[in-house]
């Protein structure tokens, strides 16, 4: 069979149900093949779209998608996409189309070689220059994309190699099997040892513990020693609102006061599946102070990354929560700090932001609100960058893990309407809500185009506060300037983001009061289509934040 044909079965084998692509001349022989296979294509609107919507899809469901386009400016329209995902741990297969073999040293149209650009924005990258070495190929990728800390693969296929007779049998390709990495018995009793020893530890739930399905298992740890747990942005949801034990986010930006709070005050950090990215820690001599760390991660080359724990174990995040769970189990260890603990839920009411404003233009943190009171624990929300994915990241209530769909350590613009269609897909019964500011919302807006032909309908929120919000906050508390961020003609009639929204099949309406909004959120969700909803926000107001943990400046007003 041809190669091109080949690929299209292993993909499938490899449990491959959905893919995001756009068809185009370098890539078509493979097309020919994906029309009668098993898997439904999305045909979306710019490259860039199809990883962040493969890369949301694996974020929702943990099943691995495709993105597919073709060769030159569509594959390099990849790169964005493929770090986005990379820097987040987030596994999808990429296919690029390739001038032929013969070509490719001959500057011939749209050839680039996209697999040595993308490099550093993927876990690996393949040039296939023979049919026949495809099923090797294939067989690692998937086990790359899997293992250890997963990240995304790009493969890409020059155009006669995807038209090579090879002589493959689909039903002799197995999937390569995932190994577990277990930790070291002696490095566990070593932690079990240390956490005998404290006074005040906490847990901190990084994005890894989400991505091996071991939340459940965390809380249980974190209720047997009956510690506090925080989560960083990349788990948000993965314990529950109101659990007693849910002490919030830790961080100089998207942190919440009762996470920093409780984080500060600790004596002991057991640390599980999180890279400490300076958005979390700020300056390390506060975040560091006089505790002691337990840093867990299943990539070894993140323990001392940072900076060096004072115990570092290689491992996948559940086996080593159970065996620290035997662990606390046998030896009875239990609450160091009760108090604190009997105090934690009141103390995360206390110390909660501020959302009841009722002031013309809307405040954001009232937008916030209304989203809280809108949508329920089985809604999903996507968020990509600037002010509004902070104001997101400190105010959102979710409640439930693989719910928040943020672009993390990439902060993504216009990863956020792609990513909530991809999410959609993965999950067409649940609602899906991108929450986007006023200038994000003109980055990959058009694939609300491609939600609506599809029947995906998504929620758009826009935050429209008419500036580039974050970048002025930066500016004006950083430098003592402004300039060339403020956006006025987005408020005030010249651009009109209702009407853009209705020209891609989209319902959409333009509020002004906290009221508005409110009636604004129930006939979207009533509404069997797309729905965008600008909300004309306070233009000036400014987000909490600040250079280290003890020192986050609050900028909401009180009144």
């Amino acid at each position: 069979m041809k190669t091109a044909e080949a690929l299209v079965k292993i993909m499938v084998k490899e449990g491959v149900r959905d893919a995001f692509g756009i068809p185009g001349a370098g890539i078509n022989a493979v097309y020919q093949y994906l029309a009668d296979a098993p898997i439904k294509h999305y045909c979306m609107r710019h490259e860039e779209a199809c990883a962040h919507a493969a890369d949301a899809y694996y974020r929702a469901s943990h099943r691995i998608a495709l993105a597919i386009c073709t060769a030159g400016p569509g594959a390099t329209n990849f790169v964005t996409g493929l770090y986005t995902a990379s820097i987040d741990s987030i596994p999808f297969l990429a296919v690029t189309g390739q001038a032929n073999t013969w070509q490719l040293q001959m500057e011939p149209f749209q050839c680039v070689d996209i697999a040595k650009i993308c490099e550093s924005v993927a876990k690996k990258t393949y040039r296939l220059m023979d049919g026949n070495d495809l099923p090797k190929i294939m067989q690692e990728a998937f086990y790359l994309m899997r293992s250890g800390r997963p990240g995304p693969v790009l493969l890409d296929m020059p155009l006669d190699v995807q038209q090579q007779e090879i002589e493959f049998d689909i039903d002799a390709y197995e999937p390569k099997p995932i190994e577990n990495i277990l930790p070291s018995k002696e490095k566990i009793d070593i932690a079990l040892d240390m956490l005998a020893q404290a006074q005040k530890p906490i847990m901190i739930v990084g994005g890894g513990v989400v991505l091996a399905e071991c939340e459940q298992e965390a809380v249980r740890l974190a209720e047997a020693m009956q510690m506090p747990v925080i989560t960083t942005y990349m788990a948000k949801g993965a314990i529950p609102c109101d659990h007693p034990l849910n002490a919030g986010h830790v961080g100089i930006q998207v942190g919440q006061p009762i996470g920093n709070r409780y984080f500060l005050d600790s004596d002991l950090v057991l640390a599980i599946g999180c890279r400490f990215s300076d958005r979390h820690t700020g300056d390390l001599k506060v975040y560091r102070g006089e505790r002691k760390f337990i840093h867990i991660d299943i990539a070894p080359e993140q323990i001392g990354r940072v900076f060096e724990p004072d115990l570092g174990i290689v491992s996948d995040a559940r086996t080593a929560i159970e065996a620290l769970l035997k662990g606390v189990t046998m030896r009875k260890l239990g609450n160091t700090q009760p108090q604190r603990i009997q105090s934690l839920s009141n103390e995360r009411i206390l110390l909660a932001r501020r959302t009841n404003y009722d002031a013309v233009p809307i405040m954001p943190h009232r937008l916030f609100q209304e989203i809280n009171a809108a949508f329920d624990t089985d809604a999903m929300f996507t968020t990509g960058c600037g002010i509004t994915q902070i104001w997101s990241g400190q105010l959102q209530n979710v409640g439930k893990t693989r719910h928040y769909l943020p672009s993390g350590g990439a902060g993504t613009l216009g990863y956020e309407i792609p990513a909530a269609f991809g999410a959609k897909v993965a999950f067409p019964e649940r609602t899906c809500v991108a929450v986007v500011g006023d200038f994000g919302f003109t980055f990959l807006g058009e694939e609300l185009a491609v939600a609506s032909v599809n029947d995906k309908p998504i929620i758009v929120v826009i935050l429209n506060n008419a500036y580039l919000g974050l970048i002025r906050q930066n500016q004006k508390t950083a430098y003592g300037y402004e300039y060339a961020v403020d956006m006025p003609y987005n408020q005030d009639g010249r651009i009109d983001y209702v009407k853009v929204a209705q020209g891609y099949g989209c319902k959409a309406e333009r509020v002004f009061t906290p009221e508005e909004l409110a009636d604004a959120l129930k006939r979207a969700k009533q509404a069997a289509c797309c729905y965008v909803i600008d909300a004309v926000c306070n233009q000036t107001q400014l987000c909490d934040m600040g250079g280290n943990l003890a020192a986050i400046k609050s900028w909401a007003p009180d009144d």
